[in-house]
């Protein structure tokens, strides 16, 4: 996939501090002047290209909206950040471990020119359940203006996926039921609780927009659809596990 990575030049030093912590060579971000602060959601994303232009082929996508009306959001993400069920994620690859649960979907076709839903939707191959690891490039989460942290890849730290389910349509991810336990406690029980409602909706939207980016949806790529349920910080050596009643399981091990 190719990055369009021009950037204003007023967008520079923050998307250069952003590269700088990522390859440790600058701590976080304790705060940013308001004159670094994208004003617009197309300037976030200009900082993520450009970031992410230094970080690999892009494997998949972050994705999610607000409610079921709100335009969608979304973030490029990296192989480096992937991982299957069962890993064992080591304790200097975070700042931060904040577990969500959520729902991805895998492509098996890659989505050409032609981007109707229709042919969005039969390039999916399967749905997983997931974990997503909340992290940032800022001293502390939440810390700053909404269009700081979604430059800053939308808070993502990593991505665990879990066993495909290939009967995808005729899953119905409001009425999926899971349990969240950290070290074996439950921590989250509930049915569906995804804020942006019809999740085929961010697919069909997210492969409009990766290719506006220059970055099409390819076969394979991977695509979470936002928290099912809001963010748990845990300490270092933490073991998380997912339950779906339909999905199966997913699990990590944070050391």
């Amino acid at each position: 996939m190719t990055l369009n990575h021009n950037l204003p030049g007023s967008l520079q030093p923050f998307a250069q501090k952003l590269q700088a912590v990522r390859k440790a060579e600058s701590a976080p971000i304790s705060s940013l002047a308001a004159s670094l602060v994208p004003e617009t959601k197309e300037a976030a994303y200009a900082v993520q290209n450009f970031v992410a232009s230094s970080m690999g082929p892009v494997k998949g996508w972050k994705v999610g909206a607000s409610d079921a009306l709100a335009e969608p959001s979304a973030a490029p993400l990296h192989g480096e950040t992937l991982f299957s069920d069962g890993a064992v994620i080591a304790a200097d690859f975070f700042r931060h471990r904040g577990v969500e649960v959520e729902f991805a979907y895998r492509f098996d076709r890659a989505v050409g020119a032609d981007i109707t839903r229709e042919t969005v939707l039969a390039a999916v191959g399967s749905v997983h359940p997931a974990i997503e690891i909340v992290d940032t490039r800022f001293a502390q989460p939440a810390s700053q203006a909404p269009l700081a942290h979604m430059a800053d890849q939308q808070s993502h730290g990593a991505l665990i996926l879990g066993p495909a389910f290939t009967d995808w349509t005729a899953f119905d991810p409001s009425h999926e039921h899971f349990v969240m336990r950290v070290d074996h406690r439950r921590v989250s029980e509930q049915v569906g609780g995804n804020a942006a409602g019809d999740l085929s909706r961010l697919l069909v939207w997210l492969a409009g927009h990766a290719a506006a980016r220059g970055m099409p949806i390819e076969a394979g790529t991977v695509v979470t659809t936002g928290s099912l349920s809001g963010a748990f910080f845990v300490p270092h050596r933490t073991h998380v596990n997912v339950r779906f009643y339909t999905l199966g399981e997913v699990s990590v091990f944070l050391a």
